[in-house]
Parts: C-alpha cells; sequence; structure tokens
C-alpha cells in the first residue's frame, strides 16, 4: 500500500478537515506513519501548485490555493447563476431516492466523479453532508429547501420513492451485471 497515495486519495474524497487519528485509526496505520506522508505531501504541493495541503492543529485538508481565491470566486459565482445540468440533476435525484449515501456509492452508481457536483448542490444548499462515527467518508441527504422546492415534505412522497429507495437497480455493477447475462 502506497501510505502517501492512499492519503491523499482520502483527504480528496472528504473534502473537509479530517483528524490525524482518526485518518490513522481509519487506515490501520501508526500516527507516524500518516505524518511521513503528509510532509510528503506538503513537498508535493508547494506554493505553485493549484492545491494545498492546510494543517490546522490535529486537522488536515487539502484546499485551493489561496493565491487563486479571485479567479475560483469568478468561477464560482458563474456556476451558480446557471440553472442545474443534467448532472447535477442526476446526481440530486440518486441523493433524494438513496440517500443517506456517500460519494462513492453515488459515484458507484452514476459511474463518474461526483465531487465537484456535490460541492455544488451543498452550495445551493440542495443537499446536506452529514459525517457519521464510523466512516471518514460523508454521507448526503436531500436537503429541507430542496423537499421545499419540489413541494413536498419528505422523500417518501418522491414518485416511486418506496420502491426506488431500496430497489437494487440503482447500483451501477448490478446493472452491468444484468446487461451481460442477457
Amino acid at each position: 500500500m502506497d501510505i502517501i497515495s492512499v492519503l491523499e486519495s482520502v483527504l480528496f474524497v472528504a473534502s473537509k478537515p479530517l483528524a490525524i487519528n482518526k485518518i490513522a485509526k481509519s487506515l490501520e496505520v501508526e500516527k507516524e506513519k500518516i505524518e511521513e506522508a503528509l510532509n510528503s505531501l506538503e513537498n508535493k504541493y508547494t506554493a505553485v501548485s493549484g492545491i494545498h495541503l492546510l494543517r490546522s492543529g490535529d486537522d488536515v485538508q487539502l484546499v485551493s490555493n489561496p493565491d487563486n481565491t479571485e479567479f475560483v470566486e469568478k468561477f464560482v459565482k458563474t456556476e451558480f447563476k446557471e440553472d442545474l445540468t443534467k448532472a447535477q440533476l442526476e446526481t440530486l435525484t440518486v441523493v433524494a431516492y438513496r440517500g443517506p449515501i456517500s460519494r462513492p456509492e453515488i459515484e458507484n452508481i452514476r459511474g463518474v466523479n461526483c465531487s465537484i457536483i456535490l460541492r455544488n448542490l451543498l452550495i445551493r444548499g440542495l443537499v446536506n453532508e452529514t459525517e457519521t462515527k464510523d466512516q471518514i467518508v460523508p454521507v448526503y441527504e436531500i436537503s429541507v429547501d430542496a423537499l421545499r422546492f419540489l413541494g413536498i415534505s419528505g422523500v417518501e412522497e418522491l414518485p416511486d420513492y418506496i420502491s426506488l429507495h431500496s430497489s437494487d437497480l440503482l447500483n451501477s455493477d448490478e446493472k452491468e451485471e444484468d446487461s451481460s447475462n442477457t
């Protein structure tokens, strides 16, 4: 196992500050090994890199380079003035019908990386992110604002919610198996 690569992936997927002790426990690696890997990542993400490793006490997070704030803000403002894209609507639908659901589970269903889409949905207030005690990776649920916008009081009121919430048809692995068996 390449601990540097694993740590970088975990920090990227989490997209929020993580306690070093929690990372070590989750990955079943000594804290000292995590510290060494963090030092390597700090060297990788230099001042000219668009990504930085931010440390605050015992918490670490991958963040955008502060020198790029003006450009990132322009991009975000432009991005959120537009209607939801097809990909955002698909992701929101998966969250609504299968939530609480983690980003890797969403990506398994959709077959594509959903990190930016989820960030956009979070910023727009359409989904909520919560972290469970047992997992590093947060889970997502549709927000009260999104429910209000849809004119419903709960996800159970979505069309065919009961059958789709528990249906295995939304799992891409099983869709692939079904299509290969025919």
